[in-house]
């Protein structure tokens, strides 16, 4: 099994400056139940299917399997996911031996910006760049399959 152990924050403040690279990514769903979520994502050239479980009881882990299909495909995937899309701009930011995936939000969900970052355990130390704000690891308002809809 793929296991993700990521951490979300809030941003505050300034933080494109420090971006290394920005992906466009629009991403819908064709599933999502208590049990599951399977997400459809078109991220600049690529796409990618995605399998997510909630997460581990008593942790910020879960499952997640990923896989790259053509962007043909995912076109035409795209026409019988369920209602409701994520427009964002993810940009890359390096922090120490890290780095932030932080997502700026379009469409209805503008003004949101969320920065995430993927560990290798729960308890692993990283940097806070100044931009970190509250964390919303684990809450549910701040799940893109939620803010899809």
């Amino acid at each position: 099994m793929g296991i993700e152990t990521e951490r979300k924050f809030l941003v505050k403040g300034e933080f494109k400056h420090l971006a290394v690279s920005k992906i466009a990514i629009i991403q819908r769903y064709l599933l999502k139940d208590p049990y599951k979520t399977i997400r459809l994502r078109i991220a600049d050239a690529k796409a990618f299917l995605t399998i997510k479980t909630p997460l581990i009881s008593g942790s910020i882990a879960r499952g997640e399997w990923e896989f790259q299909i053509p962007v043909e495909d995912a076109n035409e995937l795209m026409k019988i996911c369920l209602p409701g899309q994520v427009i964002k701009t993810r940009y890359i930011i390096p922090a120490g031996k890290h780095k932030f995936e932080v997502d700026e939000f379009h469409d209805k969900n503008k003004g949101l910006v969320i920065a995430e970052i993927e560990l290798e355990s729960e308890d692993q130390q990283f940097e806070f760049p100044d931009f970190i704000g509250e964390e919303v690891t684990g809450n549910p308002a701040y799940y893109n399959s939620n803010l899809a809809r």
